[in-house]
């Protein structure tokens, strides 16, 4: 098996983060959701100017795993006043973790959760936190497998629909 790289995103692949963010979102939930509202989500959420501005904030990371030469997802984290949510503590959030479907099993997504538990031991981070949608089972599971506990929720808006996504916590 080849090895995977998390490796940071740097400015000049905005539009291969641009590209991997629209394509792994679609994948994971454009069947559960109205087709105008998404749309509306993927052309605000993953514009080259939306992108390139969440890039600038010293708060947020963006990373690429690849195997070889091939992309296979990506992670964001957000500290500080970048976190979507203010979480009590010294928190790190997960507001990001896709896999492409194509590389999905291949240890992609644990090598991803890994670098962001990584990070937030790195800071000395009290818990690493993130929010997940309530009608994505296999992700709860996932998250709770890993030691997460839900300890609130917040509203996640796609369109004009207004969703609820469980905000997991596991302390470090």
């Amino acid at each position: 098996m080849t090895a995977i790289s998390i490796l940071p995103v740097q400015p000049d692949e905005v539009s291969i983060l641009a590209a991997i963010g629209r394509r792994t979102f679609e994948q994971t939930f454009a069947a559960g959701n109205n087709p105008d509202d998404f749309a509306v989500y993927l052309d605000r959420a993953f514009s080259q100017e939306q992108l390139e501005q969440e890039l600038k904030n010293p708060d947020t990371r963006f990373y690429f795993a690849r195997i070889g030469d091939e992309i296979g997802g990506y992670l964001k984290t957000n500290t500080g006043a970048a976190q979507t949510e203010k979480v009590a503590g010294r928190t790190l959030e997960i507001e990001r973790i896709y896999v492409d479907e194509a590389m999905q099993g291949t240890g992609v997504g644990k090598a991803l959760f890994q670098h962001a538990v990584g990070q937030a031991e790195a800071m000395a981070a009290d818990a690493v936190w993130l929010g997940v949608w309530e009608e994505n089972p296999k992700a709860i599971e996932f998250y709770s497998r890993q030691g997460f506990t839900a300890f609130g929720e917040h509203e996640f808006t796609i369109g004009d629909d207004v969703q609820r996504d469980i905000l997991m916590r596991r302390a470090i």
